[in-house]
């Protein structure tokens, strides 16, 4: 935390407290769990299969920390992975929707959530890259991968007020935007940091691009 999060800008007291409490190591997969603060990428299966990762935690923390969730939020997280990024989201909001297009990956988030004691998650089997219409519309909706363009679908099922949070681009210039929704057809987007993450899976082609 003091040496790869604080200096990455990750300054939040409550996100750094949260980061302190929620064990990394115990989302990460065994073969792994020495790197668990390794600031890179982790594969999420044995053998690994690209594309199947755990974010750094560095833009983990970043995603949390600019995402300034509410006890209110209903949140939508595309890309359930070991289940790390939705138990952080569950403990700052009232409910979390993940979305886990991997069978392997559904069952580990669910079985790390349950193992930790989080209750507020819902992991769901399917691609979310489209969203996920069963609970919309959200307060909060965040990608934990990166896409070439934001899907026309997720700015539709974010309410008025509410926010998105997703990494797009294509490697090596990949940048974190924070949409805002203003009313029912007008969104404000705000750059807030770049990176370079693995791509999100199956994501289908969209019109939205910035």
């Amino acid at each position: 935390i003091e040496q790869q999060i604080r200096p990455w800008e990750v300054l939040d007291a409550q996100v750094l407290d949260l980061l302190g409490r929620i064990r990394r190591e115990d989302f990460v997969p065994a073969p792994h769990k020495a790197l668990a603060f390794a600031d890179l990428e982790l594969p999420l299966t044995h053998p690994a299969v690209d594309g199947e990762v755990m974010l750094a935690p560095r833009v983990e923390a970043r995603l949390l920390q600019d995402l300034a969730l509410k006890p209110t939020d209903k949140v939508l997280e595309v890309g359930s992975g070991s289940g790390y990024m939705a138990a952080l989201l569950a403990h700052k909001a009232r409910h979390v929707t993940s979305v886990e297009i991997v069978p392997q990956l559904k069952t580990l988030a669910e079985q790390n959530l349950a193992a930790n004691g989080v209750t507020n998650v819902t992991v769901e089997l399917g691609d979310g890259a489209q969203g996920w219409s069963k609970g919309a519309p959200y307060d909060v909706i965040v990608v934990s991968g990166s896409l070439a363009v934001l899907p026309e679908a997720l700015l539709q099922q974010v309410k008025v007020g509410g926010r998105i949070l997703a990494i797009i681009g294509e490697a090596p210039i990949m940048s974190a935007h924070l949409i805002t929704r203003t009313s029912d057809k007008a969104y404000d987007t705000r750059k807030v940091f770049e990176t370079s993450v693995t791509p999100l899976q199956a994501v289908p082609p969209s019109h939205f691009q910035f």
